[in-house]
């Protein structure tokens, strides 16, 4: 299998479309946290109650006159195809433990995930490109309604949805947003705003979430309760912070610009240079590398490179995609060589398109 087929064949969507602001915001997601009645939650349930639970909502979906959608038992998966739906954002770390009797639904496009049997229930997930927080919840909201039509989901006048951890009860919606914010990360900014972020009511976590780095100065910002407001509160709030981030961080890269940039355009090209010619790449180098290029194309500093390229490099870095690709499990030195074997064929695929475009316009 070529490189070019297997990316075109890995790829979920948000990767190579293009959203609002998306030079800065990678990808919207929407997520619903919803519980069945008459089940305890996943944490302290059975095998049997799992599978009932299982068998309810893949009914709803997959019986439906709704197609296009696929089921996935994590426990069917090997441990690598696992791994590439978690660096592809379509299920959580947790849920890809085959001993939690997960299984996954996902649209054709993979833009609508539902997760069952993770931390609740139902975790219904829609990821889109750019900013776009009211196209996400219109499409997290439909799959809710078609679901709550026929599933009995555990809610109460008082307190909402009731979910297995409190802070998800009330809508049981998190709204992120993922952001590549390099320029208040060089200049060290980013250490002053996320604590005031946390102060209005939103979390600042790494591109995997809880406990994840942030790797290539990829941010994820989300609301931190869902209790007390509605969900078009917490999307009007989450907006006009991402809107804020947005603000600053343009004038950051303005700044570095006009202040410093044959120093700026110094790190750019010699990120540029070690992803077209390295021979061993750490996944750290790599994303650090991949972030500058990215703000390098941003800034109108380095051409003839196709952004949807390098938001298909940042996930295909993951362990899970090299091994995947490979067909093997890789030491940390084999992934290391083969990542730099990847970059550069994924690059010389894309600069031999561009020459083949130049010369048919010629």
């Amino acid at each position: 299998m070529s490189i070019e087929r297997f990316m075109q064949q890995s790829v979920t969507g948000w990767m190579t479309a293009h959203g609002e602001h998306s030079d800065i915001v990678l990808s919207t997601r929407i997520r619903l946290a919803r519980n069945l009645t008459g089940y305890r939650f996943p944490i302290a349930f059975s095998e049997e109650a799992a599978m009932a639970v299982d068998k309810e909502v893949s009914a709803a979906l997959l019986d439906s006159h709704q197609k296009g959608y696929t089921y996935m038992k994590m426990a069917d998966l090997p441990s690598m195809e696992r791994q590439v739906l978690v660096e592809k954002h379509l299920i959580s770390p947790q849920l890809a433990n085959p001993e939690r009797f997960g299984a996954v639904i996902l649209s054709e496009d993979e833009t609508v995930s539902v997760m069952v049997n993770e931390e609740d229930h139902i975790r219904i997930q829609c990821i889109y490109p750019g900013l776009q927080l009211e196209a996400a919840y219109e499409q997290a909201d439909q799959v809710d309604d078609q679901l709550e039509k026929v599933l009995p989901y555990a809610f109460d006048e008082a307190f909402g949805y009731l979910t297995s951890c409190p802070s998800n009860t009330g809508t049981g919606m998190r709204a992120s947003v993922m952001m590549h914010l390099p320029a208040l990360t060089i200049t060290k900014q980013i250490d002053r705003i996320i604590p005031s972020i946390a102060r209005l009511g939103m979390v600042v976590r790494g591109s995997y979430g809880e406990g994840s780095e942030a790797l290539g100065n990829i941010y994820q910002v989300s609301n931190q309760t869902t209790l007390g407001k509605t969900e078009h509160e917490i999307i009007t709030d989450l907006g006009n912070i991402t809107d804020r981030l947005i603000a600053h961080e343009r004038k950051s890269r303005e700044l570095l610009l006009s202040k410093s940039r044959i120093a700026l355009e110094n790190r750019l090209f010699r990120s540029l240079g070690t992803i077209l010619y390295a021979r061993l790449l750490p996944s750290g180098e790599a994303a650090r590398c991949l972030s500058d290029v990215r703000l390098g194309i941003d800034l109108g500093i380095i051409e003839d490179i196709d952004m949807s390229i390098l938001n298909e490099l940042m996930i295909f870095m993951q362990p899970g995609f090299l091994q995947h690709y490979a067909g093997t499990e890789l030491s940390q030195e084999e992934r290391d060589i083969f990542r730099a074997q990847l970059f550069r064929e994924r690059l010389d695929v894309e600069k031999a398109k561009a020459a083949i475009e130049e010369n048919e316009e010629s």
